[in-house]
């Protein structure tokens, strides 16, 4: 029995037959497919849109990619063995094409504020159009940052490297939709979110940043990689404290 289609049929005040006669179906199809029979692609979509829900909420059956424990490889797009190896191009149309979400987690990340001469002013102009952007920094003064520095055996610069990527976003401050976060937090990982696809790089022992291996990701499920990682974000993401200090999160 097809309790999501039936649910969805009550919720519209629709019976079988008026159903059947928005779709150009016989009355006794629609039966069926209230037994469990599933519709053709293209009837589905039809009533999916018929009905204000997605396919996948009607007939989940048909997208086995989004079934918890799913192979979820397909949501990798590139590989890359070190992050320096990513096309400038792919970083730029990333952040120049994100219209609702931007969430960037790392220590201090200050090539992505680089990528284009008005990356600020971007920025700016999305949070106006209704995109939401948050950036978490490491907090340059925390003890684990001097221990991140000493691991990756750059000379105490990490510090002020997250100084200088803050300064770089002395511009967002009290700019509606952006909110800046400060973390203590050890890092396994780096996450680039813009919409849909992400740039995650994976922290090796001793390795600098823009040696970390890296991938491209594209969310297709609510279970996959993409999820993983965002959901890692929301959760460090609330361990953050303003910066600066009187802006509200």
């Amino acid at each position: 029995m097809s309790q999501r289609l039936r649910s969805a049929l009550l919720r519209k005040n629709l019976d079988p037959a008026g159903l059947a006669a928005a779709v150009g179906v016989d009355t006794k199809t629609v039966t069926r497919w209230l037994a469990g029979r599933i519709p053709r692609q293209r009837t589905r979509l039809a009533v999916a849109d018929l009905l204000g829900e997605s396919e996948t909420d009607l007939w989940p059956q048909t997208r086995p990619d989004q079934a918890p424990g799913a192979d979820a490889t397909a949501e990798v797009v590139g590989a890359w063995g070190h992050r320096a190896d990513i096309p400038q191009s792919l970083w730029t149309a990333l952040l120049s094409g994100a219209t609702e979400r931007i969430d960037i987690l790392g220590y201090a990340y200050p090539f992505v504020l680089e990528l284009l001469p008005d990356t600020m002013q971007r920025l700016t102009d999305k949070a106006a159009a209704g995109a939401r952007i948050r950036l978490a920094f490491a907090d340059p003064d925390s003890a684990h940052v001097i221990e991140r520095d000493a691991l990756e055996q750059i000379g105490g610069t990490l510090p002020g490297r997250i100084r200088n990527a803050l300064n770089f976003c002395e511009p967002l401050h009290q700019v509606d939709g952006i909110a800046i976060g400060l973390h203590t937090v050890h890092l396994y990982n780096s996450v680039f979110r813009f919409d849909n696809q992400m740039i995650v790089t994976p922290h090796l022992y001793r390795a600098r940043g823009y040696q970390h291996p890296a991938l491209h990701l594209r969310e297709l499920s609510p279970y996959g990689i993409f999820a993983s990682f965002a959901d890692q974000f929301e959760q460090v993401w609330q361990t953050t404290t303003a910066y600066p200090p009187e802006v509200a999160l």
